[in-house]
């Protein structure tokens, strides 16, 4: 079976250009001894809106990697697939985010539910969970309820599975199962519950992406108790580890952060459990890459600059239209953004402090910063006149995607990580 590795790292890229420096940053850590597995990830909806393919996405990363002479591990992934839209990806992904956030809460069939607990009667009582010091204690009637709210999304996640197995056979892939973008955090017992569902429908997970406490807006950091995440977090890797003991899944199954770039006031919390655990982790950082080449273009002075001005003032006439489809993870008080006319007269400086995410600066505007993130619709509207300039400023983007990248993400989260677990 194909097999991720145990730290790996999804680097999305909207336009296809800075995979070398994304990969660039995987070296760096490699040459501290982190051995980072770099995922490359793009969804429908963002193909969609910029107007790529999914093979665009395994040209930039295998171009990448020559050029790098890169010899270790990597993968291009489906993001958040369904049935509907699988099928596009088929030819130039190795591992398949399934998404079935939508199908919770459909009502599974009562016949499904009660062979459910016939199948499962060691999760109906009081029991205990390694690593977790309060007992589960969970009525038939509480299973019931799990049941009836998972059951039909892990059987979607099954169909799905098996129409990618069948195309590209079973074990040339990597699964991952996604339920984030919900209102409602799954709790340890509920995870238990969705993990031997999973089991029975014979999905070979390696990365489980659930639902947190807490806010994970998109750019920015997270919002929360983070003591709370922390204690949320052990208890899924306690959890996963005894569904991986209990009920046969593969070794290597590991919790998947979504959103996770920018969550620099839990990543912390994230290492401490990697390493008093021995577990791995994949953490989602797409879009900050983006934010990053707006960054770089302003660095460059003269037309860069231009450019990511116009692409704010844009973004700022449109904010509505390109908010609207990520409601649920951004937090944009539009009092706070300047006016695009202030935005015009800055300098290089003032730009980029601004939408650079150091909480520091003075400057830092995490509204703007949020807008701009969902802002990239601007910018492929643009087409050749927007990736030209990319050619243009490559130096200055490249040098701020693979800085942010390791120094921000990768240093912090797992080249602490490793060194403790290479000393436990």
């Amino acid at each position: 079976m194909l097999t991720l590795g145990k730290f790996s790292l999804g680097v999305g890229d909207r336009f296809a250009h800075q995979a070398a420096a994304q990969l660039r940053a995987c070296v760096l850590a490699a040459e501290c001894g982190a051995g980072i597995v770099p995922v490359w990830n793009k969804s429908n909806r963002e193909h969609l809106i910029v107007g790529s393919e999914p093979a665009s996405v395994r040209a930039a990363a295998d171009a990448a990697v020559r050029e790098l002479g890169w010899r270790r591990p990597y993968h291009v992934d489906a993001d958040h697939i369904n049935l509907g839209t699988v099928d596009r990806f088929l030819d130039a992904s190795d591992f398949y985010t399934i998404d079935v956030a939508a199908a919770i809460g459909q009502p599974a069939a009562a016949a499904d539910v009660d062979a459910f607990l016939a199948r499962h009667p060691e999760l109906i009582g009081s029991f205990c969970v390694p690593g977790i010091a309060e007992r589960f204690t969970t009525s038939r009637a509480a299973v019931a309820r799990i049941a009836a709210q998972y059951l039909f999304a892990v059987q979607e996640a099954g169909r799905i599975y098996r129409h990618v197995a069948e195309r590209k056979g079973a074990g040339a892939f990597i699964t991952e199962v996604s339920m984030d973008e919900t209102d409602v955090p799954q709790t340890p017992p509920e995870l238990l519950v969705i993990l031997a569902a999973i089991a029975d429908e014979g999905i070979p997970i390696q990365t489980i992406a659930p639902k947190f406490t807490g806010r994970f807006n998109k750019g920015v950091d997270y919002v929360g108790n983070v003591a709370q995440f922390e204690k949320e977090f052990r208890e899924d890797l306690a959890v996963i580890a005894h569904a991986v003991e209990r009920y046969g899944l593969p070794a290597n199954l590991k919790l998947s952060v979504h959103s996770g770039s920018d969550k620099f006031s839990i990543y912390g919390a994230i290492r401490r459990a990697l390493a008093a655990t021995g577990a791995g982790v994949h953490v989602k950082t797409a879009g900050t890459t983006w934010l990053e080449e707006l960054i770089g273009l302003a660095e460059a002075r003269g037309a860069g600059l231009a450019l990511a001005k116009e692409i704010y003032a844009e973004a700022y006439a449109h904010c509505e239209e390109l908010c609207a489809p990520y409601a649920s993870v951004i937090d944009i008080d539009r009092a706070r953004l300047p006016e695009p006319a202030e935005v015009k007269e800055w300098s290089a400086e003032e730009y980029t402090a601004a939408l650079r995410h150091d909480q520091s600066n003075p400057w830092y505007n995490p509204h703007l910063r949020q807008l701009l993130h969902v802002g990239y619709k601007i910018a492929a509207k643009m087409g050749p006149r927007y990736t030209a300039m990319l050619r243009e400023c490559s130096e200055t983007i490249s040098r701020n995607v693979t800085e942010n990248l390791f120094e921000r993400h990768i240093k912090p989260l797992f080249v602490t990580s490793l060194a403790a677990d290479e000393h436990r």
